[in-house]
């Protein structure tokens, strides 16, 4: 049984720990430059240390502070 916590998660599973839809963390990401991107081929996905995650928290709390 393995019981190491991973380095890195992908974008689905970021947005479920957030609470926040992917669209979203998908648009802080891109504006802040957090997290980085895998390809394979056609394919990509997105990566989050849970530092970068926290970051992200802290800039979503901040954006919705501003709009309210």
């Amino acid at each position: 049984m393995n019981n190491q916590v991973p380095k890195y998660v992908t974008q689905a599973r970021g947005s479920f720990l957030l609470g926040i839809p992917e669209a979203e963390l998908s648009r802080i990401s891109k504006e802040s430059r957090l997290g980085h991107v895998e390809r394979a081929g056609n394919e990509e996905e997105t990566y989050f240390t849970y530092e970068e995650l926290q970051r992200i928290r802290m800039l979503a709390a901040h954006q919705m502070q501003a709009v309210h």
